[in-house]
C-alpha cells in the first residue's frame, strides 16, 4: 500500500478545513450531524462479529471498537469543553493522549455497547445544550495548549461534526473489507 493510500485511507472524507464564517444554518447542521451520529454508528456496527470490530480501518490504525470507544472519549470531552468555555473567560482546556486512551482495555476490548449507550447520552444532552446556545455564545473561545491556539465554538462544533463523520467512514471501511 502506497503513502496516498494510507493517506486515503486515513482521512476518507478528508481533512477538516477550518471554516471561514459558519452561519446559524450550518451551526444548526452541526447540531443535527452530533443528534444523528450515534444511530449512524449503531446502524453500521449492527452485526459486526468480533472479527470486524477487531479490525483495523488501516494498517496501524485503530480498529473498529477501538474507533466507537474513541468516538465517545473524544465526545464526552468536547462537551466539557463547550461548557468550560460558556462558563469561564478563555479557558484553557485539558488535552487528553487519545492514543493511549484508545489502548486501555475497555477500548481495546470492552462491547462497543458501552460506548454507544454513553455517547447517545452525551448526545442528547450534548444537542439540548447546544441548542440552548445563543448564536453570539458560539463566538466563545477556549484555548488548546498543545497547538497553542484558541478555537471559536463554532470552529469546534465544525469540528466535531466533521470528527463523527471521520470516525463513522472509517468504521464503513472495516465493513466493506467483510462485505467484499
Amino acid at each position: 500500500m502506497n503513502a496516498d493510500q494510507l493517506e486515503n485511507l486515513r482521512y476518507p472524507i478528508g481533512k477538516f478545513i477550518t471554516p471561514a464564517q459558519v452561519s446559524k444554518d450550518e451551526i444548526e447542521s452541526f447540531i443535527s450531524d452530533l443528534e444523528d451520529l450515534p444511530d449512524l454508528i449503531r446502524k453500521e456496527i449492527g452485526g459486526f462479529s468480533d472479527n470486524m470490530l477487531d479490525e483495523q480501518y488501516r494498517p496501524g490504525g485503530w480498529t473498529a471498537r477501538q474507533v466507537v470507544h474513541h468516538v465517545a472519549d473524544s465526545h464526552i470531552n468536547a462537551y466539557i469543553r463547550f461548557k468550560l468555555t460558556l462558563t469561564e473567560d478563555l479557558p484553557t482546556i485539558k488535552p487528553y493522549n487519545e492514543s493511549l486512551w484508545a489502548e486501555f482495555s475497555d477500548s481495546k476490548n470492552g462491547h462497543p455497547e458501552l460506548s454507544l449507550s454513553l455517547l447517545e447520552a452525551v448526545h442528547r444532552r450534548f444537542v439540548v445544550f447546544l441548542r440552548g446556545i445563543a448564536e453570539n455564545e458560539f463566538d466563545r473561545r477556549y484555548f488548546h495548549p498543545e497547538s497553542k491556539k484558541e478555537f471559536d465554538l463554532k470552529t469546534a462544533l465544525a469540528l466535531y461534526s466533521w470528527h463523527g463523520k471521520h470516525h463513522l467512514e472509517h468504521i464503513r471501511i472495516v465493513k466493506r473489507k467483510f462485505d467484499a
